[in-house]
């Protein structure tokens, strides 16, 4: 067997002939499309390695040598893209600049936003707060007009016919009122006379009338002086035993006492009247006259008693153990002394409610008498804005202005308010140092009488 990788044996034979190859055709020289391949640079270790600048036209290479030549298309275009870089990147940059501002702008709408729907939703809770507390209170005022208008329909109907019943009564009575005074009117045109019988017994005053044996309290008439004429009084002589000459009386309100200084110089009103026994026992409401109780007073020491009684029933008393009142050429000025009683010592004192120069100032002893048509008080005298008289309802005298009013206006229960008088002050029948400003009393009188001798 033969190796078929080892050359044939040569066969040797005697008649053989030994053959010749003949020589082979030459190799083809010419005609050759390629060119010589550029001498390989020998390679360097990393240290000894050159950057070769890539040229930028006529053929360059790739990054990579081994990646061979780049087509001129992509040179081309690299440049063209090197050269769009240039010109772009200051634009890129603005660009830039720009993306990053309006990021800072968005990070602060963002933050904005978030505030703002912060607050949206604290506004949203105070609404919702708000609603819950209108709905609570609509509610609460929905039930109160609720029971308000179930209170007016049921309750105003009935109370309006109460108050036009009451309106219908007083509209009566004022109607009899009316005709009442109407009738007063026409009966008291003139001075009212008295038609009782006056008694036999008279005498210079009631004391006098008392010690002649005239001892029933009624109508008498007395002439303190012969040179005047006599005239009709009304004597106590029940009360301290008697003997008392009433000078002034108030006790229904009947006879106004706001008056001009002649009225209260010649007197007024009305001294007693007849309830059926035959003769006037009962006094009526009257100011005797600055003359006479002048008169009465020259005539010796006289004592003067203060009698009130309030709404209630309750009596007291201010008793002068002398008591004096001059005559016109004075103005009628007062002087009294010696108080005693229990009612407080107003004329002397003045208003005990009151303290220093304002309760001096209420203080009566020594003042002279006043009329709204005659002012004579220690109120700025003359000055027509300032008058007590024309303030206080009655003739009386005045200091700046009173402690004492007894005539003063006559007000129905006692207890008045400023806003029922004209002025606004004290008007009514006050004894201060009783009852104080603002209450009026029922009764009160002025009655005098001789001093006695101890």
């Amino acid at each position: 067997f033969l190796d078929a990788r080892g050359p044939r044996p040569e066969e040797k034979s005697k008649h053989h002939t030994a053959y010749r190859q003949p020589p082979p055709p030459p190799p083809i020289s010419e005609g050759s499309k390629y060119r010589a391949r550029p001498t390989k640079v020998p390679e360097r270790s990393e240290a000894h390695k050159e950057i070769v600048q890539q040229p930028d036209e006529g053929g360059c290479l790739h990054g990579s040598p081994q990646m061979g030549v780049l087509c001129p298309t992509g040179c081309e275009l690299r440049t063209s893209l090197l050269k769009q870089e240039r010109s772009n990147k200051a634009t890129i940059d603005d660009l830039e600049r720009n993306v990053r501002t309006l990021r800072d702008s968005s990070m602060n709408m963002y933050d904005l936003a978030m505030y703002l729907d912060d607050r949206r939703r604290e506004r949203q809770r105070y609404s919702d707060e708000n609603t819950n507390i209108v709905t609570e209170y609509t509610t609460e005022l929905e039930e109160r007009h609720a029971f308000l208008k179930n209170n007016i329909d049921a309750n105003i109907p009935s109370t309006l016919r109460v108050l036009r019943g009451v309106l219908e009564n007083l509209r009566s009575k004022i109607l009899k009122l009316q005709t009442a005074i109407s009738t007063q009117q026409t009966y008291c045109h003139s001075e009212c006379s008295v038609s009782c019988n006056i008694p036999v017994v008279s005498g210079k005053e009631c004391e006098d009338i008392y010690r002649r044996g005239g001892t029933t309290s009624e109508m008498y008439l007395i002439q303190p002086d012969v040179f005047f004429k006599p005239y009709k009084v009304y004597c106590d002589m029940t009360t301290r035993n008697g003997g008392w000459t009433l000078i002034q009386n108030r006790q229904d309100g009947s006879v106004n006492f706001g008056r001009k200084w002649n009225n209260y110089v010649r007197g007024f009103g009305n001294i007693a009247f007849d309830v059926g026994k035959g003769f006037c026992e009962t006094p009526g409401e009257y100011w005797l006259g600055n003359d006479r109780i002048s008169l009465l007073t020259k005539q010796g020491p006289t004592e003067l008693l203060f009698e009130m009684e309030d709404w209630n029933e309750n009596k007291v008393s201010a008793l002068y153990k002398l008591f004096t009142m001059q005559n016109e050429a004075t103005n009628y000025r007062l002087a009294v002394s010696n108080y005693e009683g229990n009612s407080g010592n107003a004329l002397m004192e003045g208003a005990s409610q009151l303290l220093g120069e304002n309760r001096t100032m209420t203080i009566h002893n020594g003042m002279m008498f006043s009329t709204y048509d005659r002012d004579n008080d220690g109120w700025f005298p003359g000055d027509p804005m300032k008058q007590c008289s024309k303030e206080d309802g009655g003739g009386w005298w005045y200091n700046r202005c009173h402690a004492a009013n007894p005539n003063g206006r006559y007000y129905w229960g006692g207890a008045y308010t400023w806003h029922m008088t004209n002025h606004g002050t004290d008007d009514g029948i006050v004894w201060m140092n009783w009852k104080g400003s603002w209450y009026s009393m029922k009764r009160m009188s002025m009655k005098i009488r001789p001093s006695f001798q101890p």
